[in-house]
């Protein structure tokens, strides 16, 4: 079984950061790829691991990344 989870990649500092809101499972990389290739690794992981229960608790089935506007300065 798979699931279609959520990504959520921005720069930091010389690398990136990876982070999966659906179970707040997060992992980095030194490129974009990397991080995207190590955050699903971390989750096969998670999924893995973790309990019924834990899963369970930690899934959040609704998630939704827009952009906003708001007005600076």
């Amino acid at each position: 079984m798979s699931k279609e989870l959520t990504a959520i990649i921005k720069s930091e500092g010389d690398g990136y950061v990876a982070l999966c809101p659906e179970v707040d499972v997060a992992s980095q990389g030194d490129t974009v790829a990397e991080a995207r290739a190590n955050l699903r690794e971390a989750l096969a992981l998670f999924f893995e691991s973790a309990s019924e229960t834990e899963i369970e608790q930690r899934f959040c089935p609704e998630v939704y990344v827009t952009r906003v506007e708001v007005a600076v300065g």
